[in-house]
């Protein structure tokens, strides 16, 4: 019985390695894998290698893809000439949920963060300055979230980009439809204001 619980722990220890997944999801995640008949529980373990095999950064927008370049970046009907910066490929994901934007994207793979020892290096940044380079694009749209971490590459994206000739702009932040405007922190107050539009 210990060794079977020790796989259990094993299991679970696993699943809480997935970001935000907490100890108490974890185990509930590796109870429900036990649960699985074992042609099930074989087919989940031959979804999650055949994920992984098959799946790889977009060689254009680093956005993830199991083709020879993304579904996005193989659309002759977007706009090329406006790219949309985004931290992950989660955020592109909910980009397109949105049905509204018609341009192309460029996927960070995260954000600049020395307290996590994240530098720009590390990030999809020097592929992005290629793009722009070659020309075609005369728009980027920085959608990093207004994080302090978010801020801070979306600012040094902008140093970078501004010489290159390209508009660069940010999304605009600010109160949410639903909210009251008396909870609303500075922020976001200043935020909502710094990008009001004509009604």
């Amino acid at each position: 019985m210990a060794e079977y619980m020790e796989s259990l722990r094993v299991l679970a220890e696993r699943f809480g390695r997935l970001e935000g997944v907490g100890k108490k999801t974890a185990m509930r995640m590796a109870f429900s894998v036990l649960e699985l008949e074992d042609e099930e529980a074989q087919d989940f373990a031959n979804a999650i290698l055949a994920a992984k095999a098959s799946i790889h950064l977009c060689p254009v927008c680093q956005n993830l893809t199991d083709r020879e370049i993304c579904s996005v970046c193989a659309d002759e009907t977007r706009d090329r000439s406006l790219v949309c910066v985004v931290t992950d490929a989660r955020t592109a994901l909910a980009m397109e949920r949105v049905r509204e934007f018609r341009g192309t994207y460029h996927v960070l793979h995260g954000v600049i963060s020395p307290m996590n020892g994240i530098t720009p290096e590390q990030l999809k940044i020097k592929e992005l300055l290629a793009r722009v380079g070659e020309g075609e694009i005369s728009e980027v749209i920085v959608a990093t979230n207004p994080t302090v971490e978010g801020e801070a590459t979306a600012m040094y994206l902008s140093k970078l980009l501004r010489p290159l000739g390209v508009h660069v702009t940010r999304l605009a932040y600010g109160v949410p439809v639903g909210a009251d405007l008396e909870y609303a922190d500075e922020i976001t107050l200043f935020r909502a204001l710094e990008g009001r539009r004509e009604l």
